[in-house]
């Protein structure tokens, strides 16, 4: 039923008691493909590539340090052209990432090895990412299922 990487094993706990719909990454999973991650989200310089098909494009680094708010655990990196790194999760010892279904068959050529711890303090320096983090964890808080 999931694609995204690592889906058959992040059955993990939230830390959270605040969003009593969320249980376990595969709850926030359907609730963000349940429109709340949108365009206005992805990262401006894919905006013109994002579609509902295509859900996840744009997405990864919001998603992964919220997925640490909820979660707990470490995000880390995964070196991309242009001096960028997508950003996935490794919450006690299991390695997800929420949002690798925007790099279809190429998912298998990354290397998901947590060599590049990311941190909020670079990715947040960024007042561009940052509101698409308060946007994205506003709509995940404002969520009803």
């Amino acid at each position: 039923m999931y694609e995204f990487y690592g889906a058959d094993n992040c059955d993990v706990s939230p830390v959270t008691t605040e969003l009593e719909w969320l249980r376990s990454p595969y709850d926030l999973y359907n609730a963000l493909s349940d429109g709340i991650w949108r365009k206005e989200t992805c990262a401006p310089r894919m905006q013109h590539e994002w579609s509902e098909e295509n859900k996840t494009l744009g997405q990864c680094s919001i998603t992964a340090f919220l997925v640490q708010d909820l979660f707990g655990g470490e995000v880390y990196g995964i070196p991309r052209e242009g001096g960028n790194f997508h950003c996935y999760n490794v919450v006690d010892g299991k390695r997800f990432d929420l949002t690798s279904e925007q790099f279809g068959d190429e998912v298998r050529f990354l290397e998901y090895d947590d060599q590049y711890p990311q941190s909020r303090e670079d990715h947040f320096s960024s007042i561009e990412k940052k509101e698409r983090y308060e946007n994205l964890k506003a709509l995940v808080y404002a969520y009803k299922r």
